[in-house]
């Protein structure tokens, strides 16, 4: 995936993942629709925008096959035991994708020897969207749900406990407010990080560090992933360049690394 998407990535990876494996971006899919407050300065559309193009077209991509695309030597391309980050370029249960979703579950289903993370903002269209041999395979996929601010707590929270997910990680990710979660019952990991981008809105400390407070009263990891553009502590706003956002976020050293509890 080029044009600067791979600077969005660098997730912590999933407990059990061989960090000796490789990891691969795979975009079956290019375009989203804005969804939410969290949305407004996305990273598809600026980048996408860079290149003159539209990110609110949603269109299949040439990578659409790929767990099945081989080499000349008869490899797949995506090799064995791959960590897959799925559709980082859009949003796995988008709308206008329900009629290619049902060939990636499938390809998914084959690839039985790879694990794939994805996140989702639409988590309430989720559950009705799954495979009918869903619980063969969920075992190898992360699907995450974002909640950027407390609207979106209070609209996702509860669909996302539901889910029949393997385990259950939050993405708050553009931080974008306070957040008070009621409960983490049913949550593995809370993972959150500042907005990039010339109108990144600020990310401030105190926010960052209520909710590793939180998390770490339910007893459950927490990972600070970037800080973001602009970063507010003890009433000061720091610009921070984008080359330095996940460094500055791991010097901060308050990351909570648990045994996944779900």
């Amino acid at each position: 995936m080029g044009g600067g998407f791979e600077q969005e990535l660098l997730f912590d990876l999933p407990e059990d993942t061989d960090p000796s494996g490789s990891t691969v971006v795979w975009n079956p899919w290019h375009g989203c629709k804005r969804y939410s407050e969290g949305c407004r300065n996305c990273y598809v559309y600026r980048i996408d925008g860079m290149h003159g193009k539209d990110a609110s077209k949603i269109s299949k991509t040439k990578s659409y096959s790929l767990p099945m695309q081989k080499t000349r030597g008869g490899k797949y391309r995506i090799p064995y035991g791959s960590l897959v980050y799925l559709c980082f370029s859009s949003d796995f249960f988008l709308e206008q994708a329900d009629p290619w979703r049902p060939g990636i579950w499938e390809m998914i289903r084959i690839r039985r020897d790879l694990r794939f993370f994805l996140i989702t903002k639409r988590i309430k269209r989720a559950a009705g969207l799954l495979p009918s041999y869903w619980d063969e395979i969920k075992s190898r996929i992360e699907i995450c749900c974002t909640m950027e601010d407390q609207n979106a707590v209070n609209a996702r929270f509860s669909a996302y406990s539901e889910f029949p997910a393997h385990s259950r990680t939050i993405v708050c990710e553009p931080l974008i407010g306070k957040i008070n979660f009621s409960t983490l019952d049913g949550i593995s990991k809370v993972i959150v990080g500042g907005e990039s981008g010339p109108e990144a809105r600020v990310c401030s400390y105190s926010w960052v560090m209520d909710i590793r407070r939180q998390c770490q009263e339910a007893g459950i990891a927490f990972y600070f992933k970037q800080t973001g553009a602009r970063f507010e502590k003890d009433g000061k706003v720091y610009n921070i360049p984008r080359s330095i956002q996940h460094e500055q976020a791991r010097k901060a050293g308050i990351d909570i690394k648990l045994a996944m509890s779900n």
